[in-house]
């Protein structure tokens, strides 16, 4: 038996296929993989992330166990939608939060933050995983890519009524969206990857107004971390597409270490793991 990991987020997708002894053989690629907000599309691309680590690897899907962490896994119904379609021998469907601490700790204690076009924390103590955040663009993901996005947006448009400090970032964003009717067309049609596309205009910035929001969202980031580490200095890792942003920022704080390995090597590991007799 080989296995097969998927990685899945709002943004992007992508796949390994590895022997019992842990060595690739395939790897592939896809689009976003939220199973919540858009069943068909992440079907659609997780199905091209698997199918391309297939033909690297010369596989078939009844050759693969297959373990994938997805945005929206955490919902049961659409876990459960997701795991009728797939093609492989065994599969198991799961938040993509928890593979990523998986490869981010390993089975050791410690606390993840993960943030990309979302954000969610998660806590390891003596093997049990516990979840908080990830409830999604319009219900949580404080710290993430597409809230990030949106309070840009939104702090431009107040910057120009005069409630807020404008910056020449600001300016420029207004600039670019061709003004308050641009930027409120743009937020009725965007989706939250559409959102984070904005992020890297803040990350590496140092506009005032970049600052502001990323410090804010940092120390947001801090207090959760503060309740959830409950009088213990647990490692801290920070993965995802702004994890190094955040990491800058929480160090101060926080023991920060690096990530042991990525999602992906956590739904490798897991997969392994189930498999086992």
């Amino acid at each position: 038996m080989l296995y097969l990991g998927i990685d899945g987020g709002g943004t992007g997708c992508r796949a390994a296929i590895a022997d019992a002894q842990g060595q690739i053989l395939g790897r592939g690629t896809g689009g976003p993989a939220n199973i919540n907000s858009d069943p068909p599309g992440a079907t659609v691309s997780i199905l091209a992330a698997a199918t391309a680590a297939m033909v690297e690897a010369g596989v078939r899907p009844p050759d693969l166990t297959a373990v994938l962490g997805l945005a929206g896994g955490g919902m049961a119904q659409a876990a459960a939608a997701m795991q009728a379609r797939l093609p492989f021998a065994r599969s198991r469907v799961v938040n993509d939060a928890v593979t990523a601490t998986r490869g981010a700790l390993d089975t050791g204690d410690g606390i993840l933050l993960a943030v990309g076009t979302g954000s969610v924390l998660t806590v390891q103590r003596q093997g049990q995983l516990r979840q908080y955040g990830g409830r999604g663009f319009l219900m949580g993901d404080e710290g993430s890519g597409a809230v990030l996005g949106r309070t840009l947006l939104g702090l431009a448009m107040r910057a120009a009524d005069g409630f807020a400090p404008d910056t020449p970032l600001l300016a420029q964003i207004r600039e670019d969206f061709g003004g308050f009717e641009g930027i409120i067309a743009f937020g009725t049609r965007a989706t939250p990857a559409d959102f984070a596309a904005l992020a890297p205009r803040l990350a590496g910035s140092d506009d005032p107004a970049a600052l502001h929001i990323l410090d804010e969202a940092a120390a947001q980031f801090s207090a959760a971390i503060g309740v959830l580490q409950d009088g213990d200095r647990l490692p801290l890792v920070c993965m995802g597409g702004l994890g190094h942003v955040y990491a800058a920022r929480l160090k101060a704080d926080w023991p920060v270490h690096p990530a042991k390995g990525t999602g992906v090597d956590g739904a490798l590991s897991l997969a392994r793991e189930w498999a086992a007799p």
